[in-house]
């Protein structure tokens, strides 16, 4: 069986992990986890990079950084992972979900202004599969009406906007390195904080509420709880498995990358025959091979595309099931205007296997696996 994913690995991994164990620092903030930081700042230009336990971590601390209250109202697409609404739903936070794009599954940019309300606070668009949500012009409407913008950039590490890294463009941004994601450390992620006057009460609130950060710094002589906060810390051994792929993130991002277009090479026949859709990359968006995803007729089809590519040994998935359509989604959330697409093409995507280290001919098998269910 090909799996679907397989975390990167690079060999080095064990190395640094008993190095921080050498150094006797195996919490949060040892020199595995000022390493990675110090990459993220310097590789996206942000103020500052903030190692976290998870990228739901990461979005529940922008919503706290924002004080968002009981009532108030976010908007944000249905067609995410169920952490994008989480962390404003336990802030007492609204979600409104508007329809996305069925080009790049991204939020449609053109439905935000008219779900606006005096409630709204914050707009979160996610970049699916590492492709760029319309970044000027969601910008421009959040200056418009005063609103906070976070950037869901879970599968956006070492992806662009028009030379700008995802993460940065917002207010926050938020990284994840779990094992399906382009680089690893088992689970964590990573909040990037765009105003440098926000530093300070990141670090706090990241640290359980005290000043410990600026004590670790030598700024002061002792540290106290100055206040609210959590444990958002991950421990530095998960920050030294991350090391071996982010020293290493060129040659990861070149195997992806050239997973990905041989994908589109083979299987651009049965999109230029109308069989299937394939990825679409917006100009001035430079993706990160996160992802690669076909689009199927129907529910139906990919529901058969699905077992018959398990009977040969490729294991594929689809994606996210609409928030709207949840349990969850319907008792604390709202979708706003018409779901022309959410639903209707999450019911047709299906996803690829696609990891660091996958080999051409497995890549080659998968692609005519997937042309032989066509008739070729």
């Amino acid at each position: 069986m090909i799996g679907f994913n397989v975390a990167p690995f690079t060999g080095k991994e064990f190395d640094y992990i008993r190095e921080a164990i050498s150094a006797e620092h195996i919490c949060g903030d040892g020199m595995f986890t000022k390493k990675c930081s110090a990459w993220i700042e310097k590789k996206t230009g942000t103020a500052k990079a903030l190692l976290t336990t998870s990228c739901t971590h990461a979005t529940e601390m922008a919503a706290l950084l924002l004080n968002i209250q009981p009532g108030d109202e976010v908007i944000m697409p249905a067609y995410t992972f169920v952490s994008t609404a989480d962390a404003f739903v336990l802030r007492g936070a609204t979600p409104v979900f508007v329809d996305i794009r069925p080009d790049t599954m991204n939020m449609d940019e053109k439905l935000i202004e008219a779900a606006i309300t005096e409630r709204t606070k914050a707009i979160v668009p996610v970049h699916y599969a590492g492709v760029a949500c319309e970044m000027d012009t969601i910008m421009e409407i959040a200056k418009k009406h005063h609103l906070a913008v976070v950037e869901d950039a879970a599968q956006g590490v070492c992806a662009w906007y028009k030379g700008r890294a995802l993460g940065t463009i917002g207010d926050y941004g938020c990284y994840s390195f779990h094992e399906t994601k382009n680089f690893s450390m088992g689970e964590g992620g990573a909040l990037l904080i765009r105003d440098p006057q926000q530093i300070e009460n990141a670090e706090i609130l990241r640290e359980k509420g005290t000043n410990r950060s600026k004590f670790f710094r030598g700024q002061i002589d002792k540290y106290t709880w100055v206040n609210y906060g959590s444990s958002y810390l991950p421990s530095d051994m998960n920050a030294a498995y991350l090391w071996a792929q982010l020293e290493a993130a060129d040659r990861i991002n070149g195997d992806r990358m050239k997973t990905w277009d041989l994908y589109w090479e083979i299987l651009e026949s049965l999109k230029e025959a109308g069989r299937i859709e394939l990825p679409f990359i917006p100009e001035g968006c430079e993706h990160n091979a996160h992802m690669f995803w076909i689009k199927a007729a129907d529910l139906e089809e990919r529901t058969r595309l699905i077992a018959f590519l398990k009977e040969q040994g490729i294991q594929t998935v689809f994606h996210y099931i609409p928030l709207h359509t949840a349990p969850a989604g319907q008792k604390f959330g709202r979708f706003h205007g018409e779901d022309r697409y959410t639903t209707k093409e999450s019911e047709r995507l299906l996803r690829l296997p696609l990891y660091y280290g996958l080999k051409e001919e497995q890549v080659r098998f998968i692609a005519e696996k997937v042309k032989e269910f066509y008739g070729k």
